[in-house]
């Protein structure tokens, strides 16, 4: 309680209390709530873990189960697409914008590790061949990963072309 209430001389000058209320963020909730209907719905059992990094505003949503496969998607476009789901569930009632990271299985960290690889072979192939390198289509936050793992290697750049859902990487060889 901020201040007390006065009653004042017969009513008059009377002042209410004022209270500092706090509310209580239920994005986690929400965010678990609404992955459990939909799982439910598609006849799926997962354990669902909520860690929230207050500091960046970020949601990370672990979910753990035995057939990923199906969540997962070719390469990870269902994954991506039920992230998208969930955020905006989340942000829907939300003062501030919460980013939502939705992984399944560590799917995410395994997915960064293959791109890794993959960037360092065609970096190596296009010094190698001194041209450039086109890669298939990818969505944003893959190609974010190679854009920043290549990102000051010696004798290449990258950069995107294209749009929407065929929009890709190109590793530039510089002579």
């Amino acid at each position: 309680m901020l201040e007390v209430p006065t009653s004042g001389f017969m009513g008059i000058g009377a002042k209410g209390a004022k209270v500092e209320v706090t509310l209580i963020d239920k994005s986690d909730e929400i965010a678990k709530d609404f992955l459990k209907d939909v799982l439910k719905t598609m006849g799926i059992n997962a354990l669902i873990s909520v860690d929230f990094d207050e500091e960046d505003n970020n949601m990370f949503i672990k979910l753990d189960l035995d057939n990923m496969g199906i969540l997962i998607g070719k390469h990870g476009q269902t994954l991506d697409s039920l992230q998208y789901l969930t955020s905006l569930v989340v942000n829907k009632n939300s003062e501030e914008y919460i980013r939502v990271i939705l992984d399944i299985n560590n799917y995410r960290e395994k997915r960064k590790t293959t791109l890794e690889n993959l960037a360092d072979k065609l970096a190596d192939k296009a010094i190698r061949r001194r041209t450039n390198v086109e890669l298939e289509p990818m969505n944003p936050y893959e190609r974010r990963i190679i854009h920043s793992y290549l990102q000051g290697r010696e004798g290449i750049t990258t950069y995107s072309v294209d749009e929407g859902i065929n929009r890709h990487l190109i590793i530039e060889y510089k002579g």
